[in-house]
This record gives structure tokens, C-alpha cells and sequence, in this order.
């Protein structure tokens, strides 16, 4: 691992505090919080929808339409992330990857993995605290 790219256990470690953060936020219904995980500019690009996700308004929209599309299928909907990778890019951003798994638990029924995908995140740091500028999500069913 180069100097540039090498990071500390205490960066990782609040990386995967903002990553659980994030995930609960989302799947708890609480779109306000999800969404300042991001920069106010953050972009949010996914397959699974038709145009990327930008600004904090917008991405709080969204949040918030996760949530009642899961209420609505009644269902508890939950972001399990895994092999999250953080490398630093420079001294105020980071590249994080990872594997995240949406799973639905309909409510007194059985679980089901909705999707699996990877995550890429560019992360800028913020005073003391990191915030994603750009998140893109590639589905493994996606065609290559």
C-alpha cells in the first residue's frame, strides 16, 4: 500500500460508523439524517433508478420514498453493507467500496434479498467529519 492510500484504524473505524449511520437512518425512515451523509451537492447514481439523485432536497425525497414504498409493501426494508475497502485519495478524501445487500422482511413473513450490489463512494472530509460527495451503485444483475 502506497503512503497516499494507506489509512488509519481510526479513519476506518469512523468510516464504518458513517456507513452504519446511514444504513439505519434509511431503513428507520429517517430521510433528513440519510441525507446529510452526504455533501450538499452529493450525487447519488443508481441503476435500480431512472436518473441520479442530487442535492440534499432530493436526496432526502428519495430517503423518504424508500420508506414508503417498503411501508407501503409492508415490509421492513434493511441496508447490510460488507468488505467495506477505504483508501485515501488524498489528505481530505477518501474512495470507499463495498458490497451492500437490501433485504425485505415483510412484516410476519419470510426475508428476501431484493438486490446485491457494490457501492463507490468518494468521501471529502468536512472539519473532523467525512460526508460522501458521490455514491455510485452497480447491480450484480446487471448485465456486464
Amino acid at each position: 500500500m502506497s503512503p497516499i492510500s494507506a489509512v488509519d484504524a481510526g479513519t476506518v473505524a469512523a468510516i464504518h460508523q458513517l456507513y452504519a449511520r446511514q444504513s439505519r437512518a434509511i431503513d428507520s425512515g429517517a430521510a433528513q439524517e440519510w441525507a446529510r451523509t452526504f455533501t450538499a451537492d452529493g450525487k447519488f447514481h443508481s441503476p435500480t433508478y431512472p436518473e441520479p439523485v442530487v442535492g440534499t432536497a432530493a436526496l432526502t425525497e428519495f430517503a423518504a420514498e424508500f420508506d414508503r414504498a417498503a411501508r407501503a409493501a409492508d415490509e421492513r426494508r434493511r441496508h447490510v453493507l460488507s468488505n467495506l475497502l477505504v483508501e485515501r485519495v488524498d489528505a481530505d478524501t477518501l474512495a470507499v467500496s463495498a458490497y451492500l445487500q437490501v433485504i425485505a422482511t415483510r412484516i410476519g413473513g419470510e426475508s428476501r434479498l431484493l438486490r446485491l450490489t457494490t457501492i463507490t463512494d468518494r468521501l471529502i472530509r468536512d472539519v473532523d467529519d467525512w460526508s460522501i460527495t458521490r455514491r455510485v451503485v452497480e447491480r450484480d444483475d446487471d448485465p456486464r
